[in-house]
């Protein structure tokens, strides 16, 4: 009883600040940073795997949460609409980053490697919409669960809240529709 009292006058001092910060008070938002930092960038490292850039990704989060903090409608939910924009600004910012090499630079240079040509384009697209038929194929729940995880990127947490069901149950599902979708890709494959 005593936790679920703390955490509704944690909620009521957020939903205070975040009305004081929608007014035009400054201190409150600052107050507001401070108190969420921690799980953005949290958040962020898990997304992105590097502390570096979580930690601009976080200062990204906070200036578009402050652009954008007259929008939100009801306060009391600050928290998930914070991770919204954190978990968004994680998939833009991995999407258009290069991607990352293990080895050193100047021994990279030294190598010839072969550029993208058209057919590795085709066949990243084929893979692509052979992916959009296989979840297409699937059973809705599964499809749901799979989309929920890899493409929403919601927490076991938050999956067995929205589908009702135990974290257990949640892993569970994840792990059958990983393998039904693995059987239905099979079967799009050319023999």
């Amino acid at each position: 009883m005593a936790r679920r009292t703390i955490a509704i006058m944690d909620t009521w001092e957020t939903t205070d600040l975040v009305r004081a910060a929608q007014a035009g008070n400054r201190d409150a938002f600052g107050l507001l940073v401070r108190r969420f930092e921690p799980g953005v960038f949290g958040t962020a490292v898990r997304r992105l795997r590097n502390r570096t850039e979580a930690a601009e990704l976080t200062q990204d989060v906070f200036v578009q949460a402050f652009r954008k903090l007259g929008q939100l409608r009801e306060p009391q939910r600050f928290a998930g609409w914070l991770k919204r924009i954190t978990i968004r600004l994680a998939i833009n910012r991995a999407v258009r980053r290069p991607p990352e090499f293990a080895h050193d630079p100047a021994l990279l240079g030294s190598r010839n490697c072969p550029k993208a040509t058209p057919l590795d384009a085709l066949l990243t697209g084929e893979r692509a919409d052979q992916l959009r038929v296989g979840l297409r194929r699937l059973r809705e729940l599964d499809r749901k669960t799979l989309l929920a995880f890899y493409f929403e990127g919601q927490s076991l947490v938050e999956m067995s809240d929205r589908f009702s069901s135990p974290i257990g149950t949640i892993k569970r599902r994840l792990h059958t529709a990983r393998i039904r979708l693995r059987e239905v890709l099979s079967q799009l494959q050319p023999a």
